[in-house]
């Protein structure tokens, strides 16, 4: 049986950080995530040994302030001008909530306009969530882009 309130829960929490990245509240964004939380795009769909292999991201919280940083200050050519974006999520499922981490993944399609040319990514996601008050935390997010053996240009912002 499907948790209704849950689903709710986790769909609104992600659906926020989405609208963060999308306008640009990359401060506020931070706060959502564990001290020890990763964020990773892996190249290789298949693989899970992401620590040990190449991405095209692998965050730690440190990293994850420097790419704000990077974002924000107007000093790096692949970030400026900043890209403008929107990303729709959708077809949430929870794969488990267990001892207060909820793993949910959801497709993502995010358009992306900079420089006059529109591109599109899309990815299923998996965010592990841990329970925070009433809202959440993330303690990993996976982005795992269907095309990600392809050749990406620019991808200078957070997907």
């Amino acid at each position: 049986m499907i948790n209704l309130q849950l689903l709710n829960q986790v769909s609104a929490f992600i659906w926020q950080e989405a609208d963060m990245l999308d306008h640009g509240d990359f401060v506020e964004w931070l706060d959502l995530w564990t001290e020890t939380a990763t964020y990773i795009i892996p190249i290789d769909p298949l693989e899970t040994d992401f620590e040990n292999t190449l991405n095209y991201a692998y965050d730690d919280h440190h990293m994850r302030q420097l790419r704000v940083t990077r974002l924000t200050s107007g000093e790096s050519i692949s970030t400026t001008p900043r890209a403008r974006t929107v990303r729709s999520q959708s077809r949430f499922r929870v794969l488990s909530d267990e001892d207060g981490i909820v793993t949910v993944r959801c497709a993502q399609n995010l358009r992306e306009f900079r420089k006059d040319v529109l591109k599109q990514y899309t990815a299923d996601v998996t965010f592990e969530l841990v329970r925070s008050g009433d809202s959440f935390k993330i303690q990993r997010k996976l982005i795992q882009l269907i095309n990600s053996t392809d050749t990406l240009a620019g991808i200078g912002y957070i997907l």
